[in-house]
């Protein structure tokens, strides 16, 4: 007999010729001679080239170890006291009992969603990453979820984990905010068939993103054809002089005109309005000729008016004057301080009569 000696936390297996004995628990055993004992350490997964169907069918060894079984579409959490370990991939894993307090949790590969037991802090760790696909969506945005091609949900705004297996699963995001869309050079024809290039904007945002992404394809394009066509129209009905009167009208129409179709698309018009309107050249110097004439005519018109008001001033002090002959001489007297005014030096002659002279020019008559 051969004396073997296990220490603390350790287990032995005895073998003979590759061929399992017994297992060896701590302590002093006693074993026969060509025999030999492999000792494993207690605090570490038991791993061994030995048949574990063997090892199983002793009771002793089964009462001594845990056995987890991980299917071909599962994998499982290893925790050790309590605290994350790894991940045990398809087979049957050997632990040790006794010493270090074990749980597993399982998790079907075949199905989309994490289980809520699991503690989202563990995402990130690089032994459950290649299991996990991950998807943001921007707090600005929303998100369908599609899985295996069909609609799932509406998703908001946040991170999202997924197990990562042969199932398609994909995120349609739309964005929430505030979106503008140019309408720019549409050749259009007026009431009265003058050709104009228009140039439209609109601002929309998206109200349903069911309606917007699931029940239609490619949303946007339709909005644009929408307003394309209400824009078609609105012009259409209206004269070139009617139009550029009453440019602002059109956001009333547009709002009024395409608020059920935009409703089907999920989306709401918030603002929109003409931005130029580019006449042909021909009509272009048209235009400014008749703007023009329309000034010359605004300026004559000022010119008599003014001339007429100057007149009738005129008429109204003559008439003051007629029968008031001071005023008549005040008037008279302004208009020589006027002249004065104007006068550098004056040159008189004539000797002794230059006082008359004055008296005469600016005297009072008698």
């Amino acid at each position: 007999m051969k004396r073997v000696k296990i220490n603390a936390w350790r287990k032995g297996i005895v073998t003979k010729n590759n061929q399992y004995i017994r297992l060896l628990h701590e302590g002093v055993s006693w074993i026969y001679p060509f025999t030999e004992v492999t000792e494993y350490d207690m605090t570490k997964p038991f791993k061994s080239g030995m048949n574990l169907n063997v090892l199983l069918n002793d009771p002793g060894f089964v009462n001594a170890v845990t056995v987890v079984e991980v299917k071909d579409h599962e994998i499982a959490l290893q925790y050790e006291n309590g605290l994350f370990a790894g991940v045990l991939v398809p087979g049957k894993h050997v632990f040790w009992k006794g010493l270090i307090d074990y749980r597993f949790v399982t998790i079907d590969l075949n199905s989309v969603e994490i289980p809520e037991s699991i503690d989202r802090s563990l995402f990130s760790r690089k032994e459950l990453t290649p299991y996990i696909r991950t998807f943001n969506v921007e707090p600005y945005e929303k998100a369908i979820l599609y899985v295996d091609g069909k609609f799932a949900r509406v998703v908001e705004p946040g991170s999202y984990y997924f197990l990562k297996n042969a199932i398609p699963v994909v995120i349609s995001r739309a964005d929430m905010r505030n979106i503008q869309v140019e309408i720019a050079g549409q050749e259009i024809l007026t009431k009265d068939k003058a050709a104009l290039r228009v140039s439209f904007y609109a601002q929309y945002a998206i109200t349903d993103i069911i309606k917007a992404l699931v029940d239609n394809k490619e949303y946007d394009k339709q909005l644009y054809v929408v307003m394309q066509l209400a824009l078609r129209e609105f012009i259409g009905a209206w004269t070139l002089d009617e139009l550029l009167e009453k440019k602002e009208a059109i956001a009333v129409y547009m709002a009024e005109h395409t608020a059920e179709k935009l409703e089907a698309l999920g989306l709401k018009l918030n603002a929109c309005g003409i931005r130029d309107v580019i006449l042909p050249g021909e009509m272009k110097d048209i235009m400014n000729q008749v703007l023009v004439a329309e000034k010359k005519a605004q300026a004559n018109t000022i010119m008599r008016r003014e001339e007429t008001a100057a007149t009738r001033s005129l008429l109204n002090t003559a008439k003051l004057m007629e029968d008031n002959p001071m005023l008549f001489k005040l008037k008279e007297m302004e208009y020589v301080e006027k002249i004065a005014e104007r006068i550098n030096s004056i040159s008189v002659s004539g000797g002794s009569q230059i006082g008359e002279q004055l008296k005469q020019l600016f005297g009072a008559k008698t």
